[in-house]
Parts: C-alpha cells; structure tokens; sequence
C-alpha cells in the first residue's frame, strides 16, 4: 500500500535521472529531445495518479485523496505547458540545453510530493526539492549577471525560511509531541492541548510558506 500510493512520484524520479543520464550521452543538442521526453514522463505521472487509490501511507506521513489527486493533475498541466513554452524562449536566449525540462521535473516532483504530505517533516521534504531544482533554474542564463544574481539571492532568502520553517517545526513537536497534521488539529481542538508555544511554531511555519512564494509581507524581501 505505502508504495501505490507513492508509486506517482517514485515513477517520475526515476524518469528524470533516466533523462538526465541520457542527456549527456549523445554529442547533438537533446534540448527538444529530454522536452519531449520530460513531457511523456508527466504524461506517465498523470496517469498513475488517476490509478492511485485513496489511504495514507509511511506511518500517516503520506495521503491519497480525491483533492490531492486534482490538485497533482493540475500541477502536472502547469508543468508541461510551461516546459512547452520555454521551448521558444530557451532557444531565443541560447538556453536549449538538456538540463532545464530536467530541473522542472525534479521542481514538480517536490510539489507532488507536498501535494501527498500529511506530515510537515513530508511538507519539508517536497518544498526543499522545489526549492533546490529552482535555484538553479533562476541562475540558468550563467552568461547574465542579473540572472546569477537572481540564484544566488534566491538560495540565501530561500535558506533563511527554511531555517524559519524547520525551527517553527521543531516548536509544533515540541509543544503538540508530533508534527502529523492530524493529531497537530486535534491539539488545536482541545483546550487542554493547544498552547502558546504551538501557536508560534505554527505562525514561524507560516511565515516561512509566505516567504517562500513572496506573499504579503514578505514580498518586499523576495
């Protein structure tokens, strides 16, 4: 069961470092080609999301449902009409090279793999796999300093909430004794349970999603 659920996400890690380690192979441009490729591995992924069964896995830090199912389907869409759309632009910019629809895979791997967390540790892992595949993508062009700049502002801000979500993180377990979200709701539920100790992990956590996607307030630093 713990493998079906995660069957989606396993298929698609594999097809990416099958890609990557194809993409050095050959001494022609695989640009189009690890596109076209990335693309039928979404497609694949799509497919065995619709095949997966509802549950939770891996000691509860995994969920299957219908929402987690639409929301993937959703990103998967995202993901490949963006990796058609940079076709153009990356060849116009002299970027066509193998690594780029490579690293958007990985980046939607890490958002399927928030999209099923039922845990923040499973949160934690998914967003920094996001977070490291975009990193490089924002310092792509290397040729370009803004672009450069762009990466290596990105990964020290990007740092800097991860610390602000692992150290919120750290209060939950520490005040609630878990960082599953079901037994965290319950402790909110319960007046006996909820503390003020949870609630500033639960706020550091916050603070440190909407850094992360450059909401209100933070925006100002992103």
């Amino acid at each position: 069961m713990n493998w079906m659920l995660a069957l989606p996400e396993i298929v698609l890690a594999c097809c990416g470092l099958a890609i990557l380690m194809i993409g050095v192979l050959p001494r022609q441009n695989m640009f189009f080609g690890c596109t076209m490729a990335s693309i039928g591995a979404l497609v694949v992924t799509a497919a065995l999301v619709l095949t997966v069964p509802d549950g939770a896995g891996f000691a509860g830090q995994v969920i299957s449902d219908g929402f987690a199912r639409f929301m993937k389907l959703l990103v998967l869409l995202g993901a490949a009409i963006g990796m058609l759309m940079a076709l153009d632009f990356n060849r116009r910019e002299g970027l066509d090279r193998f690594e780029y629809p490579v690293l958007l895979l990985f980046a939607t791997l890490g958002m399927l793999i928030m999209l099923s967390a039922n845990d923040f540790m499973t949160v934690y892992i998914g967003l920094e796999l996001l977070s490291l595949s975009l990193y490089v993508v924002a310092a792509f062009h290397r040729d370009n300093e803004q672009s450069a700049e762009a990466g290596l502002k990105y990964f020290v801000l990007g740092a800097l909430a991860s610390g602000l979500f692992l150290y919120g993180a750290s209060l939950v377990y520490g005040f609630a004794g878990t960082t599953s979200f079901e037994r965290i709701a319950q402790a909110l539920l319960d007046p006996a349970g909820r503390s003020q100790g949870l609630t500033v992990g639960l706020i550091f956590i916050l603070a440190a999603l909407a850094f992360k996607v450059s909401a209100v307030p933070f925006h100002m630093w992103t």
